[in-house]
């Protein structure tokens, strides 16, 4: 998978690559099955299934495309119906990541959380979608004030690629709560995991947060100069600091 600069930028990938792969890959493992087992009829209704959620979730991207139009809001219909008929499917996580962002849109931080443990109890552990999904979780868990347990969730979970951003999203999170020594060292964990190839990290908007904790050289004459201003975490290179995505 190539690198990506933000986190929409890797769950769009993940779209793209299930649009592009996901039929064909659910057919060849069902035609191996089938072949071995005489699942045919097993083979013909799965795969039915699948093009039925490919159908709904492809009507369900075109909704959302403008945000807060009459279509939007059938985006929505569309999303909880996926999750309703096609809870097992990969498109029905989509479409409850989809559900999480537009609800920290509108504020609505309970809903986005409660999205996101629905695809944590679906997703397999150490999934991309189980990874993007925790990320996201612990910002909205941070914005909601639940600090430690965003913490918590940073630390513990499996980053799998996303290393860096999840030590961006924790240098935000120590950020936001005036832990700045924790914080410069979160992104120093993040600007060196970056540099090995981590996913999802702007590395010029981290060199900002940096520079924005490194204190100054005092001045010739001996007068010190002050830490420069806070960076502001409202908009971070993950496009999912909650509420204001």
């Amino acid at each position: 998978m190539e690198p990506y600069s933000t986190e929409e930028e890797q769950v769009e990938a993940l779209r793209r690559w299930w649009n592009e792969n996901g039929r064909s890959t659910i057919a060849a493992v069902v035609i191996a099955l089938a072949a071995g087992f005489g699942w045919q009829a097993w083979q013909a209704q799965d795969i039915g299934q699948q093009e039925q959620a490919s159908e709904l979730y492809q009507a369900l991207l075109r909704a959302v495309e403008t945000p807060g139009s009459p279509q939007a809001a059938q985006g929505v219909e569309l999303a909880e119906q996926l999750k309703n008929e096609f809870g097992g499917s990969q498109y029905a996580q989509f479409a409850a990541l989809q559900l999480a962002a537009m609800a920290v849109s509108n504020g609505d931080l309970a809903e986005a959380e409660a999205q996101l443990r629905w695809v944590l109890g679906k997703a397999a552990g150490g999934t991309d979608t189980a990874q993007v999904a925790q990320l996201r979780l612990a910002r909205v868990l941070a914005a909601s004030g639940d600090t430690d347990q965003a913490l918590d969730i940073l630390t513990k979970a499996d980053p799998g690629p996303y290393g860096a951003s999840y030590a961006v999203a924790q240098g935000d999170i120590l950020l936001a709560a005036a832990r700045r020594d924790e914080a410069r060292t979160a992104y120093n964990l993040a600007m060196t995991m970056a540099a090995a190839g981590g996913q999802g990290v702007n590395l010029s908007v981290l060199q900002q947060k940096l520079q924005s904790l490194t204190p100054v050289p005092p001045r010739e004459g001996g007068e010190s100069a002050a830490l420069s201003d806070t960076p502001d975490v409202s908009s971070t290179d993950d496009n999912f600091d909650a509420p204001e995505e």
